[in-house]
């Protein structure tokens, strides 16, 4: 679509952009390089969204919300030059499961020594996660490409879409009759039962399923998982698939190097500046209001906000098909996950694995047996906290001390479950008491942990929703579910970027390929604006 070419009459923009999580600055950054005069609108007083750095108490300075790298875009890296504007991506070196009683596990990224430490539990699955991996990354290597495209809509008689839709179907049949009936499964299977087809062990079953409930209100068990499993299973650092990272400086680093690489391109970028509307004309997006009153024109404007404050709170019911509507009411987001971030005076000291070492520097897994994720399911599904939660755990100052004082640490805790809705009493008024949970659970694996908290910050999904925009607290904009994915998401009919209304257009983790420190959707929006992808 072309835009227009840009002739300054007041406050006029090619292009506005709401929201400067990552995603919004990516399509900012393109459409700048592009010469569209952009601009980027961010309600917090800090860029980046979820994505985001933040010193919330003197000489800390925590990963508030999301923690870990892996499915940044190596297009976005490498066309945004990204290294240049300071991004640094420090690897983690493995997944360490401690155990209370029975032995640990503990796998890293040398594939020989990870072998050796499955076998300890089973010979068997020794032998087995090699061909897995190997059959993971077959799967992730079809399915990676569709990431980096526009949906076609199964329903079109575009021949170009139906091209799209045959070039798939092609490059699916191509796959050898094993691999297709593996991506069958990973689309149609819970990541238990998944996993269950190629291992015994219920340590290693356990861990490697928490990939697939991941920002879901879903249990391992769930049909449906194992997507999500493949989802993170896609990621890669340095062409490394299942890599996994953090950003130096925390995950605020992407999200100011994406904001750089768009200011270097003449974007401009205003914090603490919030939407109050989309102005809307004869069915088309003719720029924004601000909180403060202030009307901006725009040729198009793009939202990286969720499908229900765009459409219901920013646009408006009355603007648009009720169908429409209708579709965005019934968008799940079902938020099932919370944060607890601590500051320590020292590190935590495992039973089962005394005294720190290499096994602290990767990520650290409470997930001892598929029953123990199930049952923390079963709690939320009750509108209950898990009061033994699944926990993924990084020390971010093992690898980068910059963020903490010296000798001190930061222990990032991603939680589930936490369900948004719960059945009795406020998040406010549960919010101590969630905190104290994951306390209580760390302390059964690193009895050392109550005595060295410094200080503690716990964010519940209402804190997610209140603080970062993150409705219901989904942190992906919405369930990675089959029947909201690639054609289907966010809407069916509309998951090609663009809206019933002209002219607006969606680039966040609503829309394909959904969510997770990716870019994807905001570069798969910009490169659609400007013509680069049918």
């Amino acid at each position: 679509m072309d835009i227009g070419d840009y002739s300054k009459r007041g406050m006029r923009y090619n292009a506005i952009i709401i929201g400067g999580g990552h995603n919004g600055l990516t399509a900012a950054a393109y459409l700048a390089r592009a010469g569209r005069t952009s601009l980027v609108l961010e309600r917090r007083h800090v860029l980046g969204g979820a994505a985001v750095t933040e010193e919330v108490f003197p000489g800390f300075r925590f990963s508030v919300c999301s923690y870990v790298v892996s499915l940044l875009r190596p297009e976005i890296i490498r066309e945004l030059d990204l290294p240049r504007h300071g991004l640094e991506i420090l690897p983690l070196d493995g997944t360490f499961t401690p155990a209370v009683a029975g032995p640990h596990l503990w796998r890293v990224d040398d594939h020989e020594q990870s072998r050796r430490e499955i076998a300890r539990h089973s010979p068997l699955d020794a032998e087995a996660y090699e061909k897995f991996n190997k059959k993971m990354v077959s799967i992730a290597r079809f399915v990676g490409p569709l990431l980096d495209m526009t949906p076609p809509d199964p329903m079109t008689r575009d021949p170009r879409q139906l091209m799209k839709l045959a070039a798939l179907a092609a490059r699916f049949r191509a796959l050898s009759n094993e691999d297709r009936r593996t991506c069958l499964q990973l689309m149609t299977m819970s990541a238990a039962d998944f996993l269950d087809r190629w291992f015994e062990t219920d340590v290693l079953k356990a861990t490697m399923s928490a990939s697939g409930i991941i920002g879901t209100f879903l249990g391992v068990r769930s049909p449906g998982t194992a997507y999500v499993l493949l989802h993170h299973y896609m990621g890669q650092i340095d062409g490394t698939f299942r890599a996994w990272g953090v950003a130096k400086g925390g995950t605020g680093a992407i999200s100011q190097a994406i904001a750089e690489a768009a200011r270097e391109a003449g974007a401009e970028i205003r914090p603490a500046t919030p939407v109050a509307g989309i102005r809307v004309k004869h069915g088309r997006a003719v720029g924004v209001t601000l909180a403060s009153g202030d009307e901006l024109d725009a040729d198009v404007v793009l939202s990286s906000v969720d499908p229900r404050l765009t459409f219901l709170q920013f646009v408006g019911a009355r603007e648009l098909p009720s169908e429409f509507v209708d579709e965005v009411r019934r968008y799940r987001f079902r938020g099932a996950s919370g944060k607890v971030n601590l500051a320590l005076d020292a590190l935590p000291d495992f039973t089962c694995l005394p005294g720190p070492g290499a096994h602290l520097r990767g990520a650290i897994s409470i997930s001892p047996s598929v029953d123990y994720m199930e049952r923390a399911y079963d709690q939320a599904k009750h509108g209950e906290f898990s009061r033994r939660p699944y926990i993924d755990i990084v020390i971010p100052t093992l690898t980068d001390p910059s963020i903490a004082p010296p000798g001190k640490h930061i222990l990032s805790c991603f939680v589930q479950y936490a369900p948004y809705a719960l059945a009795r009493g406020a998040w406010d008024e549960q919010r101590d008491a969630f905190g104290d949970t994951v306390v209580e659970t760390l302390a059964e694996y690193a009895p050392n942990i109550r005595r060295i908290i410094l200080h503690r910050q716990v964010l519940t999904p209402v804190d997610l929703e209140r603080e970062f925009g993150l409705t219901e607290g989904n942190i992906f904009h919405g369930e990675l579910t089959l029947d909201q994915l690639f054609f289907l998401r966010p809407v069916p009919g509309w998951a090609r970027y663009s809206t019933p209304i002209r002219n607006l257009w969606m680039c966040g983790s609503s829309t394909h390929p959904g969510g997770g420190i990716m870019g994807a959707p905001g570069r798969n929006a910009a490169r659609r604006i400007l013509g680069l992808a049918s």
